[in-house]
């Protein structure tokens, strides 16, 4: 046969190789192209994939290649594009471009039609959503008008206090204003049935864009960085409006004929964005996440795949899955908060990193992008010292408020004074009061889910342990009832508050979110209360109302783990305070105090906004720790300095590369010996940039025991060979042992 008719195949597998297959009798080398989608058998199963090459020449005998079964009807090709960033994830990530292409096109197919139906009407809710939100922004401000001018009307005449109530009073008066006209023109034209896919930027709401000074500097200086072809890192201090220069740089890339991909690491980020920017961009607005159906992403893939054009061209606003929607002709990608961790999956493989991809898929797509942040990743910091990113900063807050002010509050002195209420300390309790008081919202952060961490009985000491994790259970409260569950496998088993082994009584350990809101309750009865957390967030709903009702001021304190330092916008939040704080600094992780600090400083942006003053509170047991110190004066800078000099000194990242190896077994003990094989092959490959093995802190998840090794390579040329060399080694190595699926890489881990 002619090698034209033989192809090579990606498979949604773990395969080190891409299969070869001929085509059936009759076709010919026009009836199949690279991009095609072909159904196959392989290993008596039937696979989906994807033609990568035609024409190719077999490396084994013709006669045992097997011929297709079919072209897929229906299915759209695979844009080289995309294929080219699968490629790249593959060779950066150390998996096979199958594991990515399983990972971009999971199973599962919806009729399209359904989906274009299901897409139109919730086209038609999100614009009858806008108005509604629209009219309730105008209402917020006439109120905070009233409010405004009725202390205007108390204050003395000639005070100071007169002068800035009546100053503020005319601001609100002209936002009042605007927003009004801004109701009136979307009203007309909803109504008139213009605002469709395809409708003019300029017939939208809002679509101008007004930059402060700073804004309109820090907009110049990203286009000139755009200019050079660098990536540019946006460093904006909390409330600088970094969104409305990203919301103008996305105007001019789709009013040029291009596409925008706007990324977020969190969905709940997402869902308040979204409203934001329908105001400006209206259906040409995508969303794309975990939380939306299978049917309005598939819709959202054909609208991209099927993009001709500037009459249609689109915005997608999605988090790190979005990057494998099939895009082509990309002006622009956003990366918001660059720095969250989010933005790295550490399973299943690929165990990609959003921000790292995005950069590919920028190059890939020869377009700009931007990475903003108010407490960028040392990685950032480290590739704008040396030139490879455009740095433009922003340290102006955009309605000319001041920085939160911080109190630190040392809960070991409080309880030898008895100053302490449960978790909350007596301080804190009267800035809580006084801030709902005075009309303002509280923000409690804990950074643990549950109503305990863990539980210990009083009499023998024993810690009760998931039988499948090496961790302790955390008891979660349901009115009278309670269960203790695993937070890694799931595992479940009813709370009796009884030891298992001696009968003794249960003692909670430490106080998750929930303690904490049952405490705040009782502290502050009269209060509106509510909890967001990855418990109550599994409800898209739930989430949803809770945020909304934050934001209109139908809750007075909201009590939630780290999702609450993610980049929201509430106006009257005034006070934010972070309970037990040091069990942020407490991870084995060498980005502990990096991570530590950009939670803090993002929870302390989140009050403060519309010209108000903030208070931000840190209750903890170490007041003297560097990183509250550094926060208190203000020099985040400074300690971002140390701690790259430190990462330089003991070569970390991002001045290094690692690569994380782990092995998964059932026996404990032959996880050990096989680590200790594996250990023995890449020692005498990488020597003293090898380490290990050793037994993590969590050293078995879900019945299968850990042991992991790390590999530490210099930025240099030989990088990229040293990667290959350790695929190729563990590759061996599960041939020679017959180990697969027992070995893990993860590069750059979080």
């Amino acid at each position: 046969m002619n090698r034209a008719f033989y192809i090579s195949v990606i498979l949604p597998l773990k395969l080190e190789w891409e299969p070869c297959y001929s085509l059936q009798s009759g076709m010919d080398s026009s009836d199949v192209k690279a991009g095609d989608r072909v159904k196959v058998q392989f290993a008596g199963k039937v696979y989906s994939g994807v033609v990568s090459k035609v024409g190719v020449k077999p490396e084994t005998d013709p006669s045992k290649i097997k011929p297709i079964i079919c072209v897929e009807e229906g299915l759209e090709p695979v844009l080289e594009e995309e294929m080219e960033l699968w490629r790249q994830v593959a060779g950066y990530y150390l998996c096979s471009i199958g594991e990515v292409y399983k990972a971009a096109y999971p199973i599962g197919k919806i009729n399209l039609e359904e989906a274009r139906a299901a897409a139109l009407e919730k086209a038609r809710k999100s614009r009858e959503k806008l108005l509604e939100n629209m009219r309730g922004k105008v209402a917020k401000i006439q109120d905070r008008l009233e409010k405004k001018l009725a202390l205007a009307a108390k204050a003395k005449e000639g005070t100071k206090t007169k002068l800035r109530n009546t100053e503020d009073a005319e601001r609100i008066r002209q936002e009042l204003e605007t927003a009004r006209e801004v109701l009136k023109q979307a009203e007309a034209l909803y109504s008139n049935r213009a605002a469709k896919t395809g409708a003019s930027l300029e017939d939208l709401p809002w679509t101008k864009i007004k930059l402060s000074p700073a804004q309109d500097k820090a907009y110049k200086s990203v286009r000139d960085g755009f200019a050079a072809g660098r990536p540019v890192l946006l460093n904006g201090v909390t409330g600088s409006g970094k969104t409305e220069i990203y919301i103008k740089l996305a105007q001019e890339a789709l009013k040029s004929g291009k596409n925008v991909l706007y990324m977020v690491p969190e969905i709940a980020l997402s869902r308040q964005l979204e409203e934001r920017l329908q105001t400006h961009f209206g259906d040409r607005l995508l969303t794309f996440h975990s939380g939306e159906t299978a049917a309005s992403k598939r819709n959202t893939a054909e609208t991209i795949r099927s993009f001709k054009g500037s009459d249609n061209n689109y915005i997608v606003l999605g988090t790190r899955s979005s990057l494998f929607l099939p895009h082509h002709t990309l002006g622009l990608i956003i990366v918001d908060e660059e720095h969250d961790s989010s933005y790295k999956q550490d399973s299943p493989a690929p165990r990609y990193n959003g921000r790292d991809t995005a950069l590919m898929l920028s190059v890939i797509q020869k377009c700009g992008i931007i990475l903003g942040s108010a407490t960028p990743s040392l990685e950032e910091l480290y590739n704008c010292r040396y030139g490879k990113h455009h740095l433009v900063e922003l340290q102006e807050r955009y309605h000319g408020s001041q920085e939160s002010d911080i109190e630190i509050i040392d809960t070991k002195a409080e309880r030898r004074k008895r100053g302490m209420v449960g978790n909350f300390s007596r301080k804190l309790i009267d800035h809580i009061q006084s801030t709902i008081d005075n009309g303002g919202q509280v923000m409690i952060l804990r950074s643990r889910r549950s109503w305990a961490p863990a539980l210990q009985c009083e009499e023998c000491g024993e810690i009760p342990k998931c039988p499948h994790c090496n961790v302790s259970l955390s008891f979660h409260k349901y009115g009278q009832e309670g269960s203790m569950t695993c937070h890694y496998c799931g595992h479940k088993t009813v709370f009796t508050g009884r030891c298992s082994k001696c009968g003794g009584a249960l003692k909670s350990l430490g106080a998750g979110t929930q303690r904490i809101e049952e405490e705040t309750a009782a502290i502050f009865p009269n209060a509106r209360i509510a909890r967001l957390d990855s418990d109550t967030a599994q409800s898209k709903t739930f989430e949803t109302k809770t945020i909304k009702d934050f934001s209109k001021g139908e809750i007075d304190i909201l009590i939630g783990t780290q999702m609450l330092s993610k980049g929201f916008d509430f106006s009257n939040l005034h006070l934010v305070a972070v309970i037990s704080a040091d069990t942020l600094l407490g991870l084995q992780d060498f980005r502990a105090d990096e991570k530590a600090l950009q939670l803090l400083e993002q929870f302390r942006g989140r009050s403060g906004r519309r010209g108000e003053k903030g208070l931000f509170v840190i209750q903890t047991s170490q007041p003297e720790h560097p990183i509250y110190q550094r926060i208190q004066k203000n020099e985040a800078v400074h300690f971002n300095d140390s701690l790259l000099l430190e990462r330089e000194t003991f070569n970390f990242p991002p001045y290094s590369r690692i690569i994380e190896i782990d092995i998964r077994d059932r026996y404990a003990d032959r996880a050990e010996r096989m680590a200790g094989k594996l250990a023995d092959m890449l020692t005498k490959r990488f020597g003293m940039a090898f380490s290990g093995p050793y037994t993590p802190a969590v050293d078995k998840i879900a019945d299968e025991h850990i042991r992991a090794m790390r590999i530490s390579l210099k930025k240099d040329k030989k990088l990229v060979s040293g990667k290959k060399d350790i695929m190729e080694i563990v590759q061996k190595f599960e041939k020679a042992n017959k180990y697969s699926g027992h070995i893990i890489l993860n590069v750059d881990p979080s």
